[in-house]
């Protein structure tokens, strides 16, 4: 499952990033690593950003991007 597919008020942990080069590396730095526990905040009305918690701080995620990131 990806976290692009969570529901609205679920919190999910990573269990694997996909994608290659800079756009993996963006995601790392904006501190969504492997383990790393993120609530789903909201989702704009066409699905697109999704807001989440993640480290204690509020951030927006593309869906192309959150489709990179595997959770459990």
């Amino acid at each position: 499952m990806t976290l692009r597919e969570v529901k609205i008020g679920d919190t999910v942990k990573v269990s694997k990033l996909t994608g290659e080069g800079p756009v993996k590396r963006r995601i790392m730095d904006m501190g969504i690593t492997k383990g790393v526990e993120i609530f789903v905040r909201k989702v704009a009305p066409l699905g697109d950003p999704i807001e989440i918690t993640v480290r204690g701080y509020e951030l927006s995620v593309r869906k192309a991007d959150a489709e990179m990131i595997e959770v459990i």
